[in-house]
């Protein structure tokens, strides 16, 4: 068996009909499966022992040999080999064909890449391969001409006429002929010299012949063999037959096809034996033809083969075909052991790396562990005395099952698993009953919740497996979201309440103004009843000495609350005291404010701060930017704990404040009735006007709506001032735990306007709260609202998928592969505007990237960051503090390394926030980080707040689907193609189009654009070429040929960006870029000059410029080619990889191409390399660290946490080594 992590790249090619006879271990000669009485194979049929092997391990078909010993044997009397009966699934056989066939993939396929070859149209060749037609091989001296297809009539007029001085024939032999007599040499030559000339279709058709006949030339595969003589039959034991209850068989589609191949076949020899007449014949061939067809791709041509019941039968294309076709079903869809499922419920005592396991199911999943240890302890004899131990679940195998599971990380997973953190390491403890425990701070991650979601759970068998998840997937390493570095174990509802309501102050509570010397006594005077957690006291500065504090106050009394003294301790000693939830309180000591003077009365400190500790408890989204203040400076360990005590106080103090919701906590509003009837008066007023025909309908139903949202508005505004601090709705709704204001409006205001199915507004508003109650009427209307809600969930979660799915296909060989590519290029980046609205800040484009030259302050002209330093949050913040708008960084878009990217130009890895790993697959993570928010963009398109002449603009995801799959957009907008001054614009009353010319230095522009279309320039303007005329989107095809290929790339960035961030999704810029650089990496060649690439071909980037490169090396003329942008679908499947793209869509067309090339896959990417079972070129599976032997380290190491170190430490000696 050929080992397959050994080799470098596969290849494909078509197979000679040889080489289908060496494949071959015996000609099937009858249709015969298995005899229906015995039920062994019949001899010489599809299941023929002979052929395939045994279907008992280690015994011939007769019984004569029996045993391992026999191996290899050939029995005398049955003529069956003693093997293993998995040979069934290897050997295969085939079918001498009695007379010649073609290959439906290679006569079918758009563009038929047989008449390209033969130079004959499709429809032509289908008649002579189908018996319809003759056509001329040789026209000896006749006036025939060659490949001149005769009629039935016209070959025997032309018979009678010139007898045997010419050769026509039909069917694929004639076809076989044909593609004999080609000489690719002189094809090819001639090809080159007509490209000359050609221009048009002519010229198309060419290139297109050329491509083809070049592809045959180079890669040693021979035109002939685009039909068969021989046809190869699969091993039977993928194409099984079964015995059903009743005695019915059950079998694989293919048997039938393969059996109507065989009879035909025999029925033909018999047919040439008794010299039957030749239209019989032909009959018979057109027959087998068909027959062949249908078993390599069914359907493709004519009606489909059907079995019983009017199914078509599943020919071999289908096998490999779609969803459940074996690319994407077996080879990257694999079904594991050692794994389990179950339904996922809450356990808040779990430390946050933990997970509950049922017993009955960890018992199961580490058996082999469990046997192995009771064999070694000596608790059971040997493995069998162990199974059954485990099996009848013996009291002593529970301890040692407790010793097994430590130290073993299992993974959990939930579907759909959107981007990597879905699924993560635990450890496991066990837990009674049959649920999974999961932590309630590793619900976000997994998007889970407790209403029946299920998880499966994966055990990492090998030592690497287990390393890897203990080192890289533990829960506690995932605290930040790969997508914008932010954290994304939150806490949230009950968490989030609880530390809000502690952290609450209170004027006049018990115990107000006493002072404490240390929180040990407060929290005894809390005990005794003197104090709340609310109270405001004071607390000596000396009780926390190794705390940070403002000069001057090291031993001072500041003033607090008993709550935030407790919420405190949770963080590190040397941490500031946080008293107020702000940025600068996270990063600098107490503000000196709350410090009691030399002598000062603390009654009266109170009255002067008392405000502002009573607006400034904890909310949910402080408590978000803690944690990652946390993980800046402490890093992981520390970050861990201190969730693990934030859930603890969260839920303790949610339980001790008694917070309830009843309906006495919906507030009243008095004058609700009088708004409503006073908006009512108003609507009158606009009917009235419209019935006099003062407005037109359009404008009524507008201001209608306007009337009504206004009434709302204020009814919405009253709300939010009604609310007191103490009620336990605003508590929620505050602080962040659940709610918002509008859910409160709704329950104590009124519903407002109802949607209509077809996306506009009911005029007539639900004036009724849900605390009255709605009507009949109103809650009719309420209910398209709500139906639509669900359905569009139910969409976008589909397009959302597929969107993520195309994603990453097209990035997923896209990995660090070294240190600094060593590019002088970058890109400038300055904050992302919309008009006036900020869309990203600088701040966020900077953080976590290389500089590409040095930043310096536009005043003093100082050095703020040099050159090749990545910014961390504190140079991203001077550098704005300065005023500095734009930086050139290194850039995604700019990097140098082929088939990936450099460390230099990527940056921060966003997940750790340290610098990138080489063998980080940073493609993947790109398309998980767009694709998983993808569900939370909207599916609508809007309208831009009604603006006069303003198109539709697309918006969320069908805006994110148009820029990546860069189809032209709604709403185009006109571009200028030439740096310029507008000179004048002018109506054009007959086309209804105004005229708007663009001045330039060399030439001048005019563009007509229709009335509809807003213009964004005014005569005068200096516009840049690619700058809009009118407003819309660009199309980015047409701003690649204006401009270059990285304005196209920098358009794309920004607008993806809005797309995003316009729905309050934070994505980081280089995720795009890496998804942006994969649609530009291929060149359209323009002019070949002394190359030997044709023109027109599409090829990698990198590819153009080493052929170019050969050729300036030996004094020739270079080739000149012009960037082109792929949508993301047309990316994957031009990749390198005809196994990446084959598994991707359209698998036929492209193993068709592939085979016909002899494409060479250099299993760059990753797809490629699960596919044949490979271990990944990515992480630990890089080349550079596939070769490491691991070495016995004597010394305990001190507590590694990241494999940083760990990779340092090897370097440093492997240098020692060679030094």
């Amino acid at each position: 068996m050929i080992d397959v992590n050994k080799f470098e790249s596969m290849q494909i090619g078509l197979a000679s009909p040889n080489k289908i006879r060496s494949w071959s271990y015996g000609e099937v000669k009858k249709p015969e499966t298995i005899n229906y009485r015995t039920l062994k194979p019949e001899k010489d049929g599809l299941f023929d022992e002979r052929i395939f092997g045994p279907t008992k391990d280690w015994s011939c078909a007769c019984g004569k040999y029996k045993g391992v010993r026999y191996r290899g044997i050939v029995c005398d009397r049955c003529g069956v080999e003693v093997t293993s009966s998995k040979v069934r699934r290897e050997r295969m056989g085939h079918i001498e064909l009695a007379a010649p066939v073609t290959h439906i993939w290679y006569f079918k396929g758009i563009p038929s890449r047989m008449g390209l070859v033969l130079d004959i149209s499709p429809r032509l060749l289908e008649e002579v391969i189908y018996f319809a037609a003759y056509i001329v091989i040789d026209p000896g001296d006749t006036d025939l001409e060659p490949k001149q297809l005769l009629t039935e009539a016209e070959y025997r007029e032309q018979k009678a006429k010139y007898g045997n001085r010419f050769e026509a024939k039909m069917g694929a032999e004639a076809v076989r002929e044909l593609l004999k007599k080609v000489d690719l040499d002189k094809e090819v030559k001639d090809l080159k010299k007509e490209l000359q000339t050609a221009t048009g279709q002519k010229r198309t058709r060419a290139i297109r012949r050329l491509d083809i006949l070049d592809a045959f030339k180079n890669s040693g595969n021979k035109p002939e063999w685009m039909v068969m003589d021989a046809v190869p039959v699969i091993p039977p034991d993928l194409r099984p037959m079964v015995q059903l209850e009743g005695g019915r068989f059950a079998t694989s589609d293919l048997n039938d096809l393969y059996r109507r191949v065989i009879n035909r076949n025999n029925r033909l020899k018999r047919l040439l034996d008794l010299n039957a007449p030749n239209i019989i014949v032909q009959n018979e061939k057109r027959m087998l033809q068909e027959a062949v067809d249908a078993l390599i791709d069914n359907g493709r041509r004519g009606r489909p083969v059907v079995g019983p019941g009017n199914r078509p039968l599943k020919s071999l294309s289908h096998m490999l075909k779609g969803k459940q076709g074996r690319f994407r079903q077996n080879l990257l869809g694999k079904r594991v052991d050692y794994s389990g499922r179950s339904v996922i419920d809450v356990s808040p005592k779990l430390k946050f790396y933990q997970c509950g396991v049922p017993r009955p199911m960890a018992l199961e999943l580490f058996k082999p562990f469990v046997m192995h240890e009771l064999v070694k302890r000596g608790i059971a004899s040997n493995i069998k005395n162990a199974k059954r131990k485990i099996d009848r679940e013996d009291d002593d195998i529970w301890d040692v099952l407790e010793d097994v599971i430590k130290e073993r990380p299992v993974l959990l997973n939930r579907a759909p698993t959107l981007h990597r953190l879905s699924i993560q390491a635990f450890e496991p403890i066990l837990v009674p009953g049959k649920s999974i425990r999961l932590h309630p701070l590793a619900c976000e991650a997994y998007n889970a919740d407790f209403d029946g979601d299920q998880m499966a759970i994966h055990v990492p068998l090998s030592d690497e497996a287990v390393a890897e998840s203990r080192l890289l997937m533990l829960a506690a390493h995932h605290i930040l979201a790969p997508k914008d570095g932010k954290p994304i174990v939150t806490p949230s509802q009950d968490i989030v309440l609880g530390n809000y309501w502690l952290t609450q102050a209170e004027r006049g509570r018990e115990g107000e103004g006493m002072i404490f010397s240390s929180p040990a006594e407060a929290a005894v005077a809390y005990e005794n009843g003197d104090i709340h957690y609310h109270t405001i006291i004071g607390m000596s500065a000396d009780a926390m000495p190794k705390k940070p504090w403002p000069k001057g106050h090291e031993h001072g009394i500041f003033i607090t609350t008993y709550g935030k003294i407790v919420f405190n301790q949770l963080f590190p000693d040397d941490y500031f005291y946080i008293n107020e939830p702000t940025e600068e309180n996270l990063n600098n000591p107490l503000d000196a404010k709350y410090f009691l003077g030399e002598g000062e009365e603390i009654d009266k400190k109170i009255d002067e701060v008392g405000d502002d500790l009573i607006a400034s408890p904890f909310k949910g989204s402080f408590l978000s930017d803690s944690i990652a203040t946390i993980y800046k400076y402490y890093k992981v360990q520390r970050t861990s704990e201190y969730l693990d005590d934030l859930k603890k106080l969260g839920y303790t103090s949610s339980t001790t404040s008694g917070i309830t919701i009843g309906m006495t906590d919906v507030p009243e509003i008095q004058d609700k009735d009088e708004k409503v009837a006073k908006a009512r008066k108003q609507v009158d007023v606009v009917s009235k006007q419209f019935r006099r025909g003062l407005i037109t309908e359009q404008e009524r139903h507008d201001r209608v709506i306007s009337i009504w949202n206004a009434c709302k508005d204020k009814i919405q505004n009253e709300i939010a001032q009604i609310h007191a601090p103490r009620n336990p709705i605003s508590i929620m709704a505050d602080s962040g735990a659940r709610g918002n204001i509008s859910n409160f409006t709704q329950l104590a205001g009124m519903r407002g306007l109802m949607a209509t199915p077809n996306g506009g507004l009911f005029e007539i508003p639900v004036t009724s709260n849900f605390k009255e109650g709605l009507s009949v009427l109103e809650l009719f209307m309420s209910t398209h609202g709500a139906r639509k809600g669900m359905t569009d969930t139910a969409l976008k979660t589909a397009q959302s998928g597929y969107l993520t799915r195309r994603l990453v296909d097209v990035a997923q060989d896209v990995i660090i592969r070294d240190d600094d590519c060593g590019t002088d290029r970058g890109i400038t980046v300055s904050a992302i505007m919309e008009g006036d609205e900020m869309i990203e800040p600088l701040f966020d484009r900077l953080v976590g990237r290389f500089t590409a030259e040095t930043v310096k302050d536009p005043e003093t002209g100082e050095t703020i960051v040099g050159r090749d330093v990545m910014m961390d949050e504190n140079m991203a913040h001077k550098i704005c503090d300065a005023g500095v708008t734009h930086v050139k960084i290194r850039s995604i878009l700019t990097c140098d390394t082929p088939h990936g990217v450099c460390r230099k130009c990527y940056g921060m890895n966003l997940a750790t926030g340290e610098e990138v790993e080489v063998g980080e697959a940073v493609g993947t993570v790109a398309a998980q980080s767009i694709g998983e928010p993808g569900t939370q963009l909207t599916l609508r398109t809007f309208h831009n707040g009604g603006v006069a002449g303003a198109e539709d603009i697309t918006q969320g995801l069908p805006r994110v689907q148009e820029l990546f799959e860069a189809r032209n957009p709604k709403g185009r907008a006109t571009i200028s193609e030439v740096d310029g001054v507008i000179d004048s614009i002018q109506e054009n009353p007959a086309e209804h189009t105004r005229e708007i010319t663009v001045k330039g230095k060399i030439d001048t522009r005019s563009y007509s654009v229709p009335y509809t279309a807003s213009v964004a320039v005014s005569e005068g303007d200096y516009v840049h070429r690619g700058d809009k005329l009118t407003l819309g989107s660009v199309d980015p095809k047409e701003l690649i040929q204006v401009t270059d290929t990285l304005t196209t790339e920098k358009y794309i960035l920004a607008e993806v960006q809005k797309a995003y961030r316009m729905q309050g999704v934070d994505i980081a810029d280089k995720h795009v870029e890496v998804l942006t650089r994969q649609m530009l990496q291929k060149v359209r060649v323009l002019d070949p000059g002394e190359t030997d690439i044709l023109p027109g071909e599409v090829m990698d980037i990198g590819q153009f410029r080493d052929r170019n490169k050969e050729v300036i090396i030996s004094g020739g003329i270079p080739a000149t080619a012009q960037s082109v942008i792929l949508g993301i679908t047309k990316a994957a499947l031009e990749t390198n990889s005809f196994l990446s793209a084959a598994s991707f869509q359209e698998t036929t067309r492209v193993l068709t191409d592939a085979s016909i090339r002899g494409k060479n896959d250099p299993l760059l990417g990753l797809k490629e390399n699960v596919i044949i079972g490979k271990i990944i070129p990515a992480g630990t599976g890089m080349p550079v660290y596939r070769s490491m032997e691991p070495e016995a380290d004597v010394k305990k190491p001190d507590s590694v946490y990241s494999i940083a170190d760990i990779e340092k430490q090897m370097k440093e000696k492997d240098k020692a080594k060679q030094d």
